[in-house]
């Protein structure tokens, strides 16, 4: 499947810093120490809707790791995936009369569309799990082979008494397992299964649904064995960081972690599992299901892009917060300061900046702290312009090459 198109990365000057971050599974903020190559899956849409801004959200987090990574000279291989056929979607296509690969298609070149125009970095390998449906079928007869599955009615489960790791990536106790294994997609209650918290790896035909032939029998993935076996061809097991939404911390990170321990032997399954927070509209989260949803596409129509970044890069990425219509406002009038101090023939001395915003940015990504300096370099420059004339353009350069904010 086609990505996106890249933007130009200026190359700054002088010595970058580690990047840390939150891990899940560790419950701590670590310090990343990825080889020449570092190796990052993040969790791709289900195309059934527009992308809103908690994708963006989750998407701009990820794109910061890549480019403060890439700051550190690091090569960056990433992979992301599309979930182009899944229950949400096909119920989407039944309702609209659309048929779903022809909605899949849309919504996904409306995404790449989207995350050109946030300039977000665009992943190596951008999979569709319709390209993988072999792939994925081989990798669930492996597991097969090794014990750790059975057939219910030709639906292929993963028995979760064969899972020895589960729980470390999200240390959810079984209650609350079994609370959001309901809300997200599983079936803790359906009979016959060995335990409640089993996942579907393979769901065999049903009536009117798209079904793929495999050694299973004819059918298709089920959500987490996509990933998991997307990660494995592309990265290989042990990759640095595995991200996505807080809400895949269970089932999605914890089901595809125990996948990749029962295929590979190797354990972690991804070194990190970093995921950033939710954005919420009117009280509650920003999801397709609750229909409460600001869409990237009609909020750049109106605005510029660069500011819509701002507004997300004004939170932390682990942070919950709610969109209200101040925060563009707001996120305007700061791109319009940054843009007029950047665009003085010079200013104040800007090497202490570019050391604070990386410094900022390898502390867990604290971009409310990195725009809070370029904020006082911009209020300097404006009041009293300033002596160096190569500031504004260094200032302009570590806007764009660690904020992806281009002045």
């Amino acid at each position: 499947m086609r990505s996106w198109s890249a933007p130009n990365i200026p190359k700054l000057p002088g010595e970058s810093i580690p990047l840390s971050l939150y891990d899940t599974s560790a419950r701590q903020v670590r310090q990343t120490d990825p080889g020449p190559t570092a190796r990052m899956y993040v969790c791709g849409i289900t195309p059934y809707d527009a992308t809103h801004l908690g994708h963006a959200n989750t998407y701009l987090a990820f794109d910061l790791v890549a480019r403060m990574w890439r700051d550190a000279g690091h090569e960056v291989h990433y992979t992301q995936n599309a979930t182009d056929v899944d229950d949400p979607l096909l119920e989407r296509a039944t309702q609209t009369g659309i048929d779903w690969r022809e909605l899949a298609e849309r919504e996904i070149e409306l995404f790449r569309s989207d995350m050109e125009a946030l300039r977000i970095l665009p992943p190596r390998e951008y999979v569709g799990v319709t390209e993988v449906v072999g792939r994925v079928a081989d990798l669930i007869a492996k597991l097969s082979a090794k014990g750790v599955t059975y057939d219910l009615d030709g639906d292929v489960y993963f028995n979760v008494a064969d899972a020895p790791k589960f729980g470390q990536v999200s240390g959810y106790d079984e209650q609350r397992m079994l609370e959001l294994f309901a809300e997200r997609g599983g079936d803790p209650d359906r009979a016959g299964k060995h335990h409640p918290l089993d996942w579907l790896l393979w769901r065999a035909e049903r009536p009117g649904e798209p079904a793929w032939e495999s050694p299973l029998g004819r059918g298709r993935p089920g959500w987490h064995i996509e990933c998991t076996a997307i990660a494995l061809d592309h990265l290989g097991p042990g990759y640095d960081v595995a991200g996505g939404g807080s809400d895949l911390i269970f089932p999605h990170h914890e089901c595809g972690a125990s996948e990749g321990h029962a295929a590979t032997g190797e354990w972690p399954f991804a070194k990190f599992y970093t995921h950033a927070g939710m954005v919420g509209l009117d009280g509650e989260k920003m999801s397709k299901s609750k229909g409460n949803l600001v869409f990237v596409s009609r909020l750049r129509k109106r605005h510029d892009p660069m500011a819509v970044r701002l507004v997300l890069l004004a939170h932390h990425y682990r942070a919950d917060w709610e969109y209200v219509p101040e925060l563009i406002a707001e996120a305007e009038r700061r791109l319009a300061v940054w843009r007029l101090a950047a665009g003085l023939s010079s200013g104040p001395r800007a090497d202490d900046l570019l050391a604070t915003v990386r410094a900022r940015l390898a502390d867990d990504l604290d971009t409310p702290a990195a725009l809070a300096a370029i904020d006082a370099w911009a209020e300097r420059a404006l009041a009293a312009q300033g002596p160096d004339g190569d500031a504004p353009t260094l200032v302009r350069n570590l806007a764009d090459a660690l904020l992806g904010v281009a002045l």
